[in-house]
């Protein structure tokens, strides 16, 4: 059994833009479908979006999400 690169993965998640933090906090399945390149999912659709807003409200005191 060998350990994973992790300095390399590191760096790969790096020129990716991906924070150091952020890469630690992956799940391997989660990394494995960011180096992959695939998305695994179509872009989402005008309703889709719609619905993700009815279902998930801004949070701030107007409608432009401002706090």
């Amino acid at each position: 059994m060998s350990l994973a690169p992790w300095g390399d993965l590191l760096a790969a998640a790096a020129r990716m833009g991906i924070a150091p933090d952020a890469f630690w906090r992956m799940s391997v399945s989660e990394w494995r479908l960011i180096a992959s390149g695939a998305s695994g999912a179509g872009a989402m659709e005008r309703a889709q979006l719609e619905q993700l807003v009815k279902t998930f409200p801004d949070q701030g005191e107007g409608n432009d999400g401002k706090r």
